[in-house]
């Protein structure tokens, strides 16, 4: 696949199939799109997805908000669900004040020879989000490319969207985000020397620093499935401050069961399933053994009810 920050202009002779969105999350709603463009996709005909690094609302406000996906994420994803190229591209004054046509002539049309567009109902572009699906549908009909407008997935009777996400991710609904998303949520980073506490009570932990742009879940326990190089471990994660110890930055702690390597500065990357219970101060650090104790079991009985065993170590 091939990854680039700007708009590219393909060859003479070679087409493109074109979805457009934010796609943070790339959750079955977006998955959806992909699979309509790959259809079209052909030896004359690239697949496109076609994005930009921050919404207009965050460039208006001059934030970067928490993203469901860091941007290396959103690659890596993009090219997992084998499209031919993902154009993640800067959001500027001069876009955000394009007028719709502009934008489909100058993008769309004469840098990515676009003959199909795959977008979501409530798809909005161009100056004050004047651009619609049907704007787009009577510009295709003007510069010769097909529109289809693509119903969106459903959870029940709610539309599935990053904003239903993040609300359920708030909530520490694991698993209810997995089924949104398609895939468990997960948080990456370096594993980190602790201040090894974990040690004096026989739980080891492997400590990593999230990416700062990374939304996270609520502070807490969770059941979680880790990957550390070819292989993956089942544990329980603490994600906050870890108040009986006073840590002042938040991070992610993770026991991994059956686990006695030595892990640091290798790159982890931390899967949640469930929600086990609020992050609390404990009076001494025996309680928090004793209280982690019951956390372990109740992770074991989850996986067991999973996997039918819980083996000590599983390739990946």
């Amino acid at each position: 696949m091939i990854y680039t920050t700007e708009v590219p202009h393909l060859n003479s002779g070679i087409r493109s199939a074109v979805t457009l969105g934010k796609f943070d999350g790339f959750h079955r709603g977006h998955q959806k799109l992909v699979e309509c463009i790959k259809q079209k996709s052909g030896e004359n005909c690239r697949t496109i997805i076609f994005t930009f690094d921050l919404s207009c609302k965050a460039y208006q406000k001059k934030c970067v908000p928490k993203l469901l996906l860091t941007y290396e994420e959103k690659r890596e994803i993009a090219e997992a669900l084998h499209a031919d190229i993902l154009a993640e591209c800067p959001f500027t004054e001069e876009l955000m004040n394009m007028e719709p046509e502009a934008f489909v002539k100058e993008y769309l049309v004469d840098r990515l020879h676009a003959e199909y567009l795959a977008i979501g109902s409530d798809f909005h572009f161009g100056h004050n989000r004047s651009g619609t699906p049907q704007l787009l549908f009577e510009l295709g009909k003007k510069y010769g490319f097909t529109v289809e407008i693509i119903e969106k997935e459903k959870d029940g009777e709610r539309e599935i969207s990053s904003t239903y996400i993040r609300e359920e991710l708030a909530q520490g609904r694991m698993e209810k985000v997995q089924k949104l998303l398609g895939y468990p949520y997960f948080i990456r980073g370096e594993i980190v020397h602790g201040r090894q506490l974990g040690r004096t009570i026989g739980v080891p932990t492997a400590n990593l620093i999230p990416p700062s742009m990374k939304k996270l879940p609520p502070n807490g326990v969770y059941v979680t499935k880790s990957f550390i190089g070819e292989k993956y471990y089942f544990g329980i994660t603490n994600v906050g401050y870890k108040p009986t110890v006073k840590e002042n930055f938040i991070g992610v702690e993770t026991y991994l069961f059956d686990c006695n390597e030595d892990l640091y500065g290798q790159e982890a990357e931390v899967r949640f399933y469930k929600y086990l219970r609020p992050e609390k101060k404990f009076g001494s650090l025996s309680e928090l053994k004793t209280q982690l104790d019951i956390d372990v079991e109740t992770a074991r009985a989850f996986f067991e009810k999973e996997y039918g065993q819980l083996p000590e170590l599983r390739l990946s």
